[in-house]
């Protein structure tokens, strides 16, 4: 069976019936307008960033951002998998997913008992993860959805694990994503983020302040992400800064 009709079980009794298939993900927000936190956002739902992400524009940032003795983007990968221990037959939900290169990577790990769903509000970005995901023979085990990923439109306890990697700080709403991402996981299910964290020295905090304002990026504290993981009742949760980002993971009890 496709990925894609695993996924509808899934979906929320008031949604379930909205979603439409267009261009092999399932859409749930069709074709009205979105407001956007900031310019980040909007570059994200461009039709110019999706071609570039993977090669260029992904890596290229997160260099920035995590410094230069940071890890890559395969090392970002195998933290992403070390921190949501995934096995053959998992479920697994990937927040802002954007072109699917931790959807797939996920897909490989789960097998094909598994399921890995990569949600995302850009339709260029979906459409290119569709066609990338077929290529890698890997549609059996990975689908997407286009929603809103502050409002997880899926029934509570659907995922073992869910991964938000370079998405939190572009929420308008980080927190309420936070609630419905603890939701949809399963008792014990766990959690991986990678997003910002700000720096200690005065100077470049208030440029961070600036900076985060214009963009439309939040910045976090460094035990803002931490403590509301463990307020949502996370436990075992892991915590590992590297320049202007952070890792986090945790274990839900």
């Amino acid at each position: 069976m496709d990925a894609v009709e695993r996924v509808r079980p899934l979906l929320a009794r008031d949604v379930r019936d909205e979603a439409q298939l267009v261009d092999g993900y399932l859409d749930l927000l069709g074709p009205e307008e979105h407001s956007s936190p900031g310019f980040v956002q909007n570059l994200m739902e461009s039709t110019f960033v999706p071609l570039v992400y993977e090669r260029w524009w992904r890596p290229a940032l997160g260099r920035v951002a995590k410094g230069l003795f940071g890890p890559g983007m395969a090392e970002e990968r195998r933290i992403a998998r070390l921190l949501l221990a995934l096995s053959p037959g998992d479920g697994v939900l990937d927040v802002g997913c954007g072109t699917g290169n931790f959807t797939r990577d996920f897909a490989r790990s789960v097998g094909a008992d598994g399921l890995v769903v990569g949600i995302d509000v850009s339709e260029t970005m979906l459409t290119r993860a569709v066609v990338a995901t077929r290529a890698a023979q890997l549609s059996d085990r990975g689908a997407y959805v286009r929603g809103d990923a502050a409002e997880l439109p899926f029934l509570d306890s659907s995922f073992d694990a869910v991964c938000c990697f370079a998405a939190l700080h572009l929420f308008a709403n980080p927190m309420r994503a936070l609630d419905r991402m603890t939701a949809v996981l399963t008792p014990g299910g766990r959690i991986a983020i990678f997003t910002s964290v700000r720096g200690r020295s005065m100077p470049l905090r208030t440029f961070e302040s600036v900076a985060g304002a214009r963009s439309g990026m939040r910045l976090f504290e460094r035990d803002e992400v931490v403590k509301a993981l463990e307020e949502r009742g996370f436990e075992d949760i892991q915590q590992r800064i590297t320049g202007l980002t952070q890792f986090v993971g945790g274990r839900l009890g």
